[in-house]
């Protein structure tokens, strides 16, 4: 098996943006695709965004012991890494990047504890990410404030993370991911990065 990195972050904070970027940077590293219940935004893509499945087709996956990680993040609002997706990359000789919630990535890292380099993207201030959530106008008025009080709950637990990582400027947010993860795949445990 080989190495995992999972970035993970609240809603808002710029984790998939690093992600792609990461993605675009190194070659031998390659997506982890997502199962999820929830709907396919207009943008997204099945099979590149996420898998979408239904609700009882996910906890029938969950009895059959199917995922690496999962969890009801909203009521009947799953996501979960399906251990079909990380050995298909591991097959191909990858290491696997993950763009998973907080408690998934709490989830992998204790299943993985040595293999996996785990990344807490977060914003400068919970007010500016509040307001980046506002500013994305995909939700219900009760959906976003779902996504705010989550959002806030999971900026408590960045000290459980190897780095934690500040997008304020993306330009540096990305050149220092790039470090962090060069260092990683080259054998080193990087430095905390937290300016």
């Amino acid at each position: 098996m080989g190495k995992l990195i999972v970035v993970t972050a609240p809603s808002g904070a710029g984790k998939t943006t690093i992600v792609r970027h990461l993605l675009a940077t190194f070659g031998n590293l390659a997506f982890s695709v997502s199962a999820t219940t929830r709907s396919r935004r207009e943008n997204e893509r099945e099979g590149v965004d996420y898998y979408y499945i239904n609700v009882q087709k996910f906890r029938e996956l969950v009895a059959q012991n199917a995922f690496l990680e999962w969890e009801e993040v909203y009521e009947n609002q799953f996501y979960g890494t399906l251990k079909s997706e990380a050995e298909r990359l591991w097959a191909e000789g990858k290491c696997v990047v993950f763009d998973i919630d907080v408690r998934g990535a709490l989830n992998v890292k204790k299943a993985f504890p040595d293999q996996t380099l785990t990344i807490f993207v977060k914003p400068p201030s919970p007010e500016i990410l509040f307001e980046r959530l506002k500013k994305r106008k995909s939700e219900t008025q009760e959906s976003l404030q779902k996504r705010i009080a989550k959002a806030a709950f999971e900026l408590t637990f960045e000290k459980h993370f190897d780095i934690a990582l500040v997008n304020d400027d993306l330009e540096v947010a990305l050149r220092q991911a790039e470090q962090i993860v060069g260092e990683w795949l080259g054998g080193t445990k990087p430095e905390t990065i937290n300016p």
